[in-house]
């Protein structure tokens, strides 16, 4: 199996990342990234909001912004609109480069034929649903569900060891509370994260509330820097306070936490009712998303304040709440 471990800098390999999703996608990918810089010259292909964190986290990493169109929520397989102008540009700048390896860590045959497209000399990932000839080294799923996992395991692959981030202690009592999210079936309603901040400011700590309009992302960063503790929705501001090395505490409903929840060594969640169709790629079927509204205060407040109070004994903390 190829070793990307070199020495010369001007020696390194050229090596493709592919991350074409969300901010917790990307967030989930630094470490790698991290890691991958100091082997190989990186480029990733993402889209335009990673920069901040590219600019923050691995400056050393070039970053070749695209949206890809099949990312969006509604409306992706109108080919019709598609950029095809832009994807050709994007194809031919990947080729001009000339990639030793290319890698995605999702199992979607659309990267997978994205990394095709590059000609990198290795092509690692996780076929799925035929993909296996676009990729020189498919690899098996790991056991655990975790995306981060799927890094790790394309570090391994390259000759590296990928740790789990290590964070050092937050001694001081500021929380921020962040209520966003970009889908309904991942929003626990504003006024229970209100009476959270209350409950937090009446215990003696310090609560900046964030929204979703509260400023840019390098707003929320600078704001994360500044945090002890975050409470938030399954989305993509957890990710980024633990990439910035806050204890998080996520309110979950739609997915499962094994598969997507924030690397930290504190990180806590709770989750919502059990649902027949989870996970439901945040397309539910009811008129409201009852598996993470189902979480009421006093649920999650029983699960807060034990991770407050001694978050470093607290590992994914997790409660089903009763069905209503």
């Amino acid at each position: 199996m190829q070793s990307f471990s070199s020495s010369g800098l001007d020696r390194r390999p050229r090596l493709l990342v592919v991350e074409l999703w969300g901010l917790g996608d990307v967030a989930l990918a630094v470490p790698f990234l991290q890691l991958a810089a100091r082997h190989a010259r990186v480029t990733l292909v993402a889209k335009p909001h990673a920069e901040p964190l590219v600019r923050r986290f691995c400056p050393g990493v070039e970053l070749l912004p695209f949206t890809a169109p099949w990312t969006a929520f509604r409306g992706k397989y109108r080919l019709h609109r598609w950029p095809w102008l832009g994807l050709a540009g994007l194809v031919a700048g990947l080729r001009h480069r000339r990639f030793a390896a290319a890698v995605s860590a999702r199992p979607d045959p659309r990267d997978h034929v994205l990394l095709a497209a590059a000609a990198a000399g290795l092509r690692a990932g996780f076929p799925r649903a035929g993909s296996a000839p676009l990729l020189n080294l498919g690899l098996p799923r790991p056991d655990s569900p975790h995306r981060f996992a799927h890094w790790q395991a394309l570090a391994t692959a390259l000759g590296w060891t990928l740790p789990a981030p290590a964070a050092g202690p937050r001694v001081g009592r500021h929380v921020v509370i962040h209520t966003g999210a970009a889908q309904p079936t991942r929003q626990w309603p504003a006024d229970r994260f209100e009476e959270i901040a209350g409950r937090l400011r009446q215990a003696g700590w310090q609560v900046t509330v964030l929204d979703g309009q509260s400023g840019g992302l390098d707003d929320l960063l600078d704001v994360l820097a500044t945090a002890d503790r975050f409470i938030g929705n399954d989305s993509g501001p957890g990710h980024l306070a633990a990439l910035s090395g806050v204890p998080t505490f996520t309110i979950i409903g739609s997915h499962p936490p094994g598969s997507f929840h924030p690397i930290h060594p504190h990180a806590a969640w709770i989750e919502g009712d059990p649902c027949p169709f989870k996970p439901c790629k945040d397309r539910c079927r009811f008129a409201e998303p009852h598996c993470i509204r189902s979480i009421s205060v006093d649920q999650a407040w029983k699960q807060l304040a034990p991770w407050l109070a001694a978050p470093a004994g607290v590992r994914g903390a997790q409660e089903h709440p009763p069905r209503s």
